[in-house]
C-alpha cells in the first residue's frame, strides 16, 4: 500500500494512526486540516476553495501519502478515489469524549503541540463535532464508503491496525469489524 485515506470523527485517533502507519510503511502524512487552513504566526487563515484543491491536488499526485481528517465533502473524493485503502475509525463516542479532553489537558499544559490554539471554545466546538458526527457524521461516512467496497477497512480501536498492516503484505481473507 502506497496510498492511505484514513477518515472518522475529531478524537477517533485518525492522526496517531497516520504517525504510527507513516513510521512503520516510510510513507509521508497529511493533516486535511492543514489543507483546509494556511498556518500562520498569526493565525490561520482559511484557504479559498481553489488553493485548498491545487493543495490537495499536489499531495495525491504523489506515489505515495497518507492522508487523513474528518472530513466528508465532495473536495475529499481524490483522496477516496486514488487511496489504495481507506480506514474509516468507527471509535466509540465516549473514548472520543476522553481523548478529545485528554489531548486539550495536554495541549494547555504544553505536554503536546497543537496546530490550534486550545481554547475552551475550541474544546467545546469538538464536543459538538463528535456529538455532531455520532448523531448524523457516522451513518453519512459510512454511506459514503459504501461506493468504495473493498478498499474500505473499519477499525473500533486502534490496536486493530495490525489489520491494515496484514494488507500491507498481500493478505486478501475475509474482513471483519474490529
Amino acid at each position: 500500500m502506497k496510498r492511505i485515506h484514513i477518515i472518522g470523527s475529531v478524537g477517533s485517533g485518525k492522526t496517531t494512526l497516520a504517525r504510527r502507519l507513516s513510521s512503520e510503511l516510510g510513507l509521508p502524512f497529511y493533516e486535511l486540516d492543514n489543507v483546509v487552513w494556511k498556518r500562520t504566526p498569526a493565525g490561520d487563515v482559511r484557504r479559498t476553495e481553489e488553493e485548498r484543491d491545487a493543495c490537495l491536488a499536489g499531495i495525491i499526485g504523489a506515489d505515495d501519502w497518507i492522508t487523513e481528517g474528518a472530513h466528508q465533502a465532495g473536495w475529499i473524493g481524490p483522496c477516496l478515489e486514488h487511496a489504495e485503502r481507506i480506514v474509516f475509525l468507527d471509535t466509540p463516542y465516549f473514548t472520543r469524549l476522553r481523548r478529545i479532553i485528554s489531548r486539550f489537558i495536554r495541549q494547555k499544559t504544553g505536554q503536546e503541540q497543537a496546530n490550534y490554539k486550545p481554547t475552551w471554545t475550541i474544546l467545546w466546538k469538538m464536543f459538538c463535532w463528535n456529538h455532531q458526527f455520532q448523531r448524523e457524521g457516522r451513518l453519512k461516512a459510512m454511506e459514503l464508503l459504501k461506493t468504495y467496497g473493498d478498499k474500505v477497512l473499519v477499525l473500533k480501536k486502534n490496536s486493530a491496525i495490525d489489520k491494515l498492516l496484514v494488507y500491507k503484505e498481500g493478505y486478501q481473507g475475509k474482513r471483519k469489524n474490529n
